[in-house]
């Protein structure tokens, strides 16, 4: 598999203070799956935490007058155990196989590269064609799902309170976003730019599923895992970008507790700084924008994020404010300094309590 330093790092699907919860709620077996999957993790977010202090070197692809892409996607089993990628069962334009985590897994990667390619013209995710790789069926009962910087890795769940990772798109369309970033803002993942850098990948992710699905903003549930939580999880996702803190309120779980607005930003030194909770007041602006655009969020208000994320002048250290500032910029440059376009961006920001001087 391909390897290099811009995609080094590990990004898990499910925070640690979700996990907490059940390590403190759940039954035995609940606990012990919570304490097996935060073990595992808590070795993988340190080495994430380090790497993410590293420079990144930019890829960029050279000027072609015609650019042609195609997707290659190899699934993997691990068959419970933790050893990777593990034995392959489906590779790139092979049927689909009796193994139904296999094939969600095949086709999201597909959803994702398709959109990436189609609307913005970005060969995979490091821009270079880069082959997509999966692994399914990691651990016993792990309960998270995760982007290692080479491959995507889904455990099961438990069953109980979660079920198979592979089963909504915008998580998978998530995790490797965290790709896309490495590649493009390489943002830290620690305090706001680490929130910023869980937000981008929550946008995109459910810009995939939107697009998938056809749907205009107002059509859309603006969910991020919508399918994941168990039927007995007093719960419809993990997070919501519309109603940031309304996703989940169950006894195993705890309460959603994720800020829709700078007035509740939580100061803590846990999760990187919070970068899991706090995204939610980035997530939320960028839902506001779009419904201020209004049609299909991937076209104009996914077009601002995505070159904001691409734009030279955004740094790895990024706060919410700097880069509120950056998506100004660039809505200003794609629709007009005093397009509808860019007014909706700006008054989003103004909504969560990120308040520009001069907008």
């Amino acid at each position: 598999m391909q390897n290099s330093n811009s995609h080094g790092s590990i990004f898990c699907i499910l925070p640690p203070h979700l996990l907490s919860e059940i390590a403190k709620n759940g039954t035995p077996a609940q606990r012990q799956a919570a304490l097996n999957t935060l073990g595992h993790d808590h070795t993988t977010r340190a080495l994430r935490l380090a790497r993410s202090f590293q420079p990144v070197a930019s890829i960029k692809t050279p000027m072609v007058t015609v650019r042609q892409a195609k997707v290659r996607r190899s699934i993997f089993t691990a068959d419970h155990a933790q050893t990777l990628p593990g034995s392959i069962l489906r590779t790139e334009g092979s049927k689909a196989v009796k193994d139904v985590a296999v094939n969600e897994a095949y086709d999201a990667l597909g959803a994702t590269f398709d959109f990436y390619w189609q609307e913005f013209e970005r060969n995979s995710i490091d821009d270079q064609g880069l082959p997509l790789y999966a692994t399914v069926h990691y651990g016993e009962l792990f309960d998270n799902a995760y982007w290692n910087g080479q491959e995507m890795v889904f455990g099961d769940g438990d069953g109980e309170l979660f079920n198979r990772f592979t089963c909504s798109v915008d998580v998978i369309g998530h995790e490797l976003t965290h790709g896309v970033t490495s590649c493009e803002a390489n943002l830290q993942y620690l305090n706001q730019s680490g929130a910023l850098n869980e937000s981008i990948s929550d946008v995109f992710g459910s810009l995939i599923k939107q697009r998938g699905l056809t749907q205009t903003v107002d059509q859309a549930d603006w969910l991020i895992g919508a399918g994941l939580l168990a039927q007995s999880v007093k719960g419809s996702a993990l997070r919501s970008m519309k109603e940031p803190g309304s996703a989940y309120d169950d006894p195993k779980l705890g309460k959603d507790p994720q800020p829709g607005h700078m007035d509740h930003y939580l100061e803590t030194m846990q999760d990187n700084g919070g970068v899991h909770i706090n995204s939610g007041i980035p997530n939320h602006a960028f839902y506001l924008a779009a419904s201020g655009i209004g049609g299909k969020a991937w076209e104009k208000a996914g077009r601002i994020w995505y070159e904001t994320q691409r734009d030279p002048g955004l740094k790895s250290d990024a706060t919410f404010l700097s880069f509120a500032r950056r998506t100004l910029v660039n809505a200003g440059h794609l629709y007009g300094e005093k397009s509808l376009e860019r007014k909706a961006v700006s008054d989003a920001w103004s909504e969560v309590g990120v308040r520009m001087a001069r907008s």
